[in-house]
C-alpha cells in the first residue's frame, strides 16, 4: 500500500469523522451513539486493512463473491462484517460463513435459509429488517426492503428461528425523497419494532450524502463509502 492511498483514506475518514460529529451535535446526540460502517465494495483488500489501521472495525460489502474473498484475506484483523447488499438464497451458505450481520432481510423465506445455514454452521447471524421506505404501505420500493406494515411479522419470524439475532432495521431513502423525511418513517417503524422487541436497538440508515439526516432521526450505523474512500474505478480481482 502506498503512502499517497493510506493519506487520501486517512483524510476521507478524518472528513467523515468531522461530519459526524457536527450532526451529531447538531441532534444533540453523543459521537458514541454512532458506528460507522466502511462500505468497501470494488475497493481492494489492502484499503480495508488500511482502514482497520486507522481505527474502523465495521466494514460493509454487497457482493457476495467479492465480500468472502476480502473477509478471507482480512481474517486476522478481527472487523466486523456487514452484508448489506440485496440477498439471494443460493448465496445464503457463503454469506453465513463471514457475515456477522445482515442488513437486508427482507422475507421469510430468507429468514429460513439464514437459520439453516447459521444452525449448520455454528453461528449467529445478527439480522436487520430492510424496511421499504417508497411506494406507500403496500407498493413497490426502487430500493428493496419489506413495506413497514409487513415488519413486524418479519421481525418476529427472526426472533423465532434458530442461529439468528434480530437487532434492529435499515433502509435507504428512497431517491427523488428528502432524506430527512424516509428517515424519520424508518425511525417511527424502528420504535414499533424496540417496542415489541427492546434489544433491536439498530437503526442502519445514512449513507455519503445522507448521513446528517440520518443521524438527526435516530441512525446508529452509517454506511459510508464514496467520502471515506474516494471515486475509483472498480477493482477487478
Amino acid at each position: 500500500m502506498d503512502d499517497a492511498r493510506r493519506d487520501e483514506i486517512a483524510a476521507g475518514l478524518a472528513d467523515v469523522e468531522r461530519r459526524v460529529e457536527q450532526a451529531c451535535r447538531a441532534a444533540g446526540r453523543a459521537r458514541s451513539d454512532i458506528t460507522i460502517i466502511a462500505v468497501t465494495k470494488t475497493y481492494p483488500a489492502s484499503d480495508v486493512r488500511v482502514l482497520a489501521g486507522l481505527g474502523v472495525t465495521d466494514i460493509g460489502e454487497n457482493r457476495d463473491q467479492e465480500a468472502a474473498d476480502k473477509a478471507a484475506e482480512c481474517g486476522d484483523l478481527g472487523l466486523t462484517w456487514h452484508f448489506i447488499g440485496q440477498l439471494q438464497t443460493n448465496k445464503v451458505r457463503s454469506v453465513v460463513s463471514y457475515a456477522d450481520v445482515v442488513h437486508s432481510v427482507d422475507r421469510s423465506r430468507l429468514v429460513d435459509a439464514l437459520s439453516r445455514e447459521a444452525v449448520r454452521q455454528e453461528r449467529e447471524v445478527g439480522c436487520l429488517i430492510q424496511v421499504a421506505l417508497g411506494g406507500g404501505e403496500g407498493g413497490p420500493a426502487e430500493r428493496g426492503g419489506v413495506a413497514p406494515a409487513g415488519v413486524l411479522p418479519l421481525a418476529e419470524a427472526v426472533t423465532r428461528a434458530d442461529g439468528l439475532r434480530l437487532r434492529g432495521v435499515m433502509a435507504v431513502a428512497p431517491l427523488g425523497e428528502d432524506p430527512g423525511e424516509a428517515f424519520a418513517r424508518l425511525y417511527s417503524v424502528a420504535q414499533a419494532v424496540q417496542k415489541e422487541h427492546p434489544a433491536a436497538d439498530v437503526i442502519s440508515a445514512g449513507m455519503s450524502g445522507d448521513l446528517a439526516q440520518a443521524i438527526a432521526n435516530g441512525a446508529t450505523h452509517l454506511r459510508v463509502g464514496t467520502a471515506l474512500l474516494g471515486r475509483r474505478k472498480p477493482f477487478v480481482r
